[in-house]
């Protein structure tokens, strides 16, 4: 009996230091893959991980290495593109730094794999995906909302057609996030700043547009109204800044097929929600609300006829009407599943759809947001190519 092969494969990990690189790829995704011995493909071939860890601080990085087992990290980046050991290069950095990297990375002959948004203009991102396509490497960003056991019982029931027309899908995601002054800020100060690639739009609506396009259809129109609600707040020494990106964002999004989608985000909501982000979807046959992990829904056989009469207090209690999804199946950690499948795909050679160009799609609607918003109008979305000029 032949032995089963077992391939190794290097990846540059850029950005771990910070909280999603560190917490969900690094700890979630690579190492859990490393501890578990690698994925095992259909041919019987096992396909194993060895990170090496870049950054700016030695310090940091010298400690991340030792706490988790990694013989491999450095703080020069080029030296890391040249060696031929390393096959991937995964990109966790702040925006205004991704793109230039990226650039590096593709010159280099790796295969690209990178959290969103993609570069801070189309124009940079459809770049990105062109050099990419050039070059010929396969390419992955991170579509991580798909994963979620939530938005999966979602999927499901779509794909049973329990919905019947999809009519509309309303969005809620969001927390308080606070100023700083009192109690510190559970987010960086970096994104209250415009000139720090800091926003609700950039960072969230390239989220929205994978999680519509994959779900209910493309995106073809999108009216923003974005606000800088709390314009005051203190930084990480605790020194006072003024914010100038937006805290808030309110869209309304057309997609392909008639389905219209309310989306509405924001770091200045104090949460009444099961989640921190719920999205409602509505349709002939029957609606669902999901969050992160749950599902509930109600069918067109079970809903209830409410009649409008302000005269007398409504105590129908309209949250016993719907039921539970079960799980059916375990969920593992999003951002490993994905990480998991782009491998997979790298090394059998499939095509992925979650490519640099899925990417800038995700820029394209962030820009038409901010667009939309500074405009006053609607924003139309022309269909993304390659060979745009």
């Amino acid at each position: 009996m032949a032995q089963a092969t077992t391939r190794e494969i290097g990846i540059i990990m850029n950005g771990v230091s910070g909280r999603m690189g560190y917490r969900q790829h690094l700890v979630r995704s690579i190492l859990a893959i490393r501890d578990q011995g690698g994925i095992e493909l259909a041919d019987g071939t096992r396909v194993t991980v060895k990170p090496i860890l870049v950054g700016r601080s030695e310090a940091k990085l010298a400690e991340l290495a030792a706490a988790h087992g990694i013989a491999d990290w450095t703080t020069d980046l080029d030296a890391a593109l040249a060696d031929p050991q390393w096959e991937i290069y995964a990109d966790f950095l702040v925006t205004k730094a991704r793109a230039s990297a990226i650039r590096k990375a593709i010159a280099a002959g790796k295969a690209i794999y990178t959290e969103k948004p993609t570069a801070e203009s189309l124009e940079e991102a459809l770049e990105l995906a062109r050099l990419a396509r050039d070059a010929g490497v396969k390419t992955g960003v991170v579509h991580d909302k798909l994963y979620l056991p939530g938005l999966q019982k979602l999927k499901r029931l779509i794909d049973s057609g329990f919905f019947g027309r999809i009519l509309s899908v309303r969005g809620e995601f969001g927390y308080w996030v606070f100023e700083g002054d009192w109690q510190p800020a559970q987010r960086p100060s970096w994104n209250y700043r415009t000139e720090d690639g800091g926003g609700i739009i950039t960072d969230m609506f390239p989220h929205w547009n994978y999680v519509l396009e994959n779900l209910f259809g493309e995106v073809t129109s999108v009216y923003a109204q974005a606000a800088v609600h709390i314009a005051d707040r203190w930084d990480e020494k605790g020194e006072h800044y003024t914010a100038t990106a937006e805290d808030a964002a309110y869209g309304i999004f057309e997609l392909a097929g008639g389905v219209v989608a309310e989306i509405n985000s924001s770091w200045t909501v104090r949460v009444n929600r099961d989640e921190l982000v719920e999205f409602q979807v509505d349709g002939t046959h029957g609606s669902a609300v999901v969050g992160l992990f749950g599902a509930k829904i109600q069918p067109r056989n079970a809903t209830p006829k409410p009649v409008w009469n302000p005269d007398l207090e409504d105590d129908h209690d309209y949250d016993a009407d719907w039921q539970q999804v079960p799980a059916n199946q375990v969920f593992q950690n999003g951002f490993r599943q994905q990480w998991e499948e782009y491998l997979v795909s790298y090394v059998e050679g499939t095509d992925y759809p979650f490519d640099l160009l899925a990417g800038a799609r995700g820029v394209q609607f962030a820009e038409a947001g901010l667009a939309s918003s500074a405009e006053g109008r609607k924003i139309v979305l022309e269909p993304l190519t390659l060979d745009r000029a």
